[in-house]
C-alpha cells in the first residue's frame, strides 16, 4: 500500500502549496535528530524525517503531486481490508436479530435463520442485507471521524508546540519576522483607502473645514513647513 502523504505531513488534500510548505518546515524541525535527547529518539527521528522529505518532494511538486493524487483516485481496497470487511458482514449476518430492534425495515417473522442460511432470500432478507451494509457504512463513516479528530488534535498539539517554540525564542531577545502574504497586502492597503476615505468625509463637515483652514492661516510655522513641501 501507498504511503499516505497527507497524513505524513498532517494535512488535507485541499492543501496549498504555502501550508505544505509551513507543514514541512514545522515537522522538520521537530523531527531534526539535533533536537533529540537520546540515540533511540534520533534514530526514529531520522525514519521519520525521512517520510517527511520524501512526502514533501512529492507533494511541493505539481507534477508529481497530480500524479500521487490520481493514484489515490485509482487505487482499490487492499485484499486485508476486503478479507476484514467480508469477516464483519459474515457476524452481522450471524446477529441479525439484536440489529431489528435497530433496523428501519419491517422484517417478515416467516424468514428465520436456516432460510437465511440457505440462501433463500425473499424481499425481507434483501432489506436484511441492505440493512447490514447501512450499518457497516456507519461504522466505517464513524471511525473516519474519529481518525479526523486524533489528526485535528495532533495539528493542535504540534501547532501548540510550534508557538511555545516561537515565544521561547522570542523570550531569548530573537526578532520573529513573518513573511508577508498577498493578503496582508490587500489589508493595507483597505486601511489606508479607509483612512482616506474618513479623512475626506471629515473635510466635507464645515466646521471642521474652517477649523483647518484657521489653524493653517495663524500658525506661521505649520504654514511654512506645509510650504517647503
Amino acid at each position: 500500500m501507498n504511503k499516505d502523504y497527507y497524513s505524513i505531513l498532517q494535512i488535507n488534500q485541499n492543501a496549498s502549496p504555502e501550508i505544505i510548505e509551513k507543514a514541512y518546515k514545522t515537522l522538520a524541525k521537530k523531527y531534526h535528530p539535533d533536537l533529540q535527547q537520546t540515540a533511540e529518539a534520533k534514530k526514529e527521528s531520522e525514519e521519520i524525517l525521512k517520510d517527511i522529505n520524501e512526502a514533501y518532494e512529492v507533494l511541493s511538486n505539481k507534477d508529481k503531486k497530480q500524479e500521487y493524487d490520481n493514484t489515490l483516485k485509482t487505487s482499490t481496497i487492499s485484499q486485508e481490508d476486503f478479507d476484514n470487511l467480508h469477516k464483519q458482514n459474515e457476524f452481522l449476518k450471524n446477529k441479525i436479530n439484536n440489529l431489528q430492534n435497530h433496523a428501519n425495515f419491517d422484517y417478515n417473522s416467516s424468514v428465520n435463520s436456516n432460510s437465511y442460511n440457505n440462501n433463500v432470500y425473499s424481499t425481507n432478507s434483501q432489506n436484511n442485507d441492505y440493512s447490514i451494509q447501512n450499518k457497516i457504512y456507519q461504522d466505517s463513516e464513524k471511525k473516519k471521524q474519529e481518525l479526523e479528530f486524533k489528526k485535528q488534535l495532533e495539528f493542535a498539539k504540534k501547532k501548540a508546540y510550534y508557538d511555545a517554540y516561537i515565544q521561547d525564542l522570542k523570550n531569548r531577545g530573537y526578532t520573529i519576522k513573518y513573511k508577508k502574504t498577498f493578503k496582508d497586502y490587500i489589508r493595507y492597503f483597505v486601511t489606508i483607502v479607509v483612512i482616506l476615505l474618513v479623512l475626506f468625509i471629515l473635510w466635507q463637515i464645515p466646521f471642521i473645514h474652517n477649523y483647518f483652514i484657521n489653524l493653517f492661516e495663524n500658525n506661521s510655522i505649520l504654514k511654512s513647513f506645509i510650504q517647503i513641501f
